[in-house]
């Protein structure tokens, strides 16, 4: 944590333990760009940040309101720098109220991060009030410059690493708390990995290796895949890279995944799932296409196998689990994990032969 950014408070309000509120989750479980001090969610106020989320004490206070959040933290010993914005709306668009509470921010001298589509500074209000106050406003989700972009080469052929996409089976279901957990377990166990985040909240959490898929024009999208995996390799030469995915092949809002599959060309798929969850997030009446079906869409698009099923633990018992894994792996052929439950060591000895056979 030598290299942090600054002391962040984490903005939810409204949304903390939601869907809604999944980059806030990232920085309360790990980031190594901040030291979070607080999360700003009047619904949860009073709470621990890591009980409400996974029953486990993290020592991140949830705040009432942004003023109440400063005024903890103004004093010499851990001063707040920054608000960084942790909602994750539909759209990433911006709401009214939680415009309000950043410019409040901005007005207390606070840095702001945001990685919303609605780009902060481009915002006459609060630009106005952020040179006032002389602090950075940074849009993480706006693009790079066109001619900064790269198209699709190849050059992927050149990466010689144990390549592994962890996707999903929905949106805002755990794919790149998975990833983290895989890419930190693979180095604790001395194997040299790395991490290629695809989202504004893999920035936020410190990922060296990122791009914003999202928010790429469609032509370069390709290009920017292969390029970051490729760097990636270069910088290091990981015997595994481990590469966060993002929606679904088959959300109706958020189809993601085929840019992966198409330009990094994994070696192997994690799929992550969450049993319980019958509809795609936020879309009543669109039901999740059958776990089996996501399975066949991935290795027909890819030519290569899902190796196993991580699940997202939602609406289910800590007693339900083992059970549930036991009929993912009957249904599907596939072993299935929890590993924010009972850890990544299972998950890691089944993939080590796969990485014996790349080295």
């Amino acid at each position: 944590m030598s290299n942090v950014d600054g002391n962040a408070i984490v903005y939810c309000e409204g949304a903390f333990n939601t869907p809604n509120g999944k980059t806030a989750h990232g920085l309360v479980r790990f980031t190594e760009r901040y030291r979070v001090l607080g999360v700003v969610d009047s619904t949860c106020s009073g709470q621990d940040a890591g009980e409400v989320l996974e029953g486990r004490r993290k020592g991140v206070p949830i705040y009432g309101s942004v003023a109440e959040a400063i005024a903890v933290h103004r004093h010499p010993e851990t001063p707040a720098s920054h608000l960084v914005v942790g909602i994750a709306p539909d759209g990433g668009r911006l709401g009214s109220t939680a415009r309000k509470h950043i410019l409040q921010a901005i007005e207390y001298g606070l840095n702001v991060d945001a990685g919303l589509h609605d780009f902060l500074s481009e915002d006459p209000e609060l630009t106005g009030a952020a040179r006032r106050t002389g602090v950075r406003i940074r849009d993480i989700r706006k693009p790079p410059p066109r001619d900064q972009l790269h198209f699709f080469t190849g050059k992927i052929q050149d990466v010689k690493a144990l390549k592994v996409a962890v996707l999903g089976t929905d949106s805002a279901i755990g794919k790149r708390t998975t990833a983290w957990i895989l890419a930190h377990g693979l180095r604790e166990m001395g194997i040299r990995s790395a991490f290629v985040g695809t989202g504004q909240t893999a920035w936020l959490q410190g990922a060296r290796h990122c791009i914003v898929l999202d928010s790429l024009i469609n032509d370069f999208v390709s290009g920017e895949m292969e390029h970051v995996v490729w760097e990636a390799f270069k910088d290091g030469t990981p015997q595994m890279i481990v590469i966060e995915g993002q929606g679904s092949l088959m959300n109706p809002a958020y189809p993601g995944g085929f840019e992966i599959l198409a330009a990094a060309r994994p070696d192997a798929v994690i799929l992550q799932h969450a049993p319980a969850r019958a509809e795609y997030d936020g879309f009543p009446g669109y039901p999740i296409h059958p776990i089996e079906v996501q399975i066949q869409a991935i290795e027909l698009l890819s030519g290569k196998p899902v190796r196993a099923i991580t699940i997202n633990h939602e609406g289910l018992e800590r007693g339900q689990i083992p059970a549930v894994c036991r009929d993912i792996t009957a249904r599907t052929g596939r072993p299935s994990f929890d590993v924010l439950l009972d850890g990544v060591r299972p998950l890691i000895e089944l993939l080590r032969p796969y990485l014996d056979d790349k080295g």
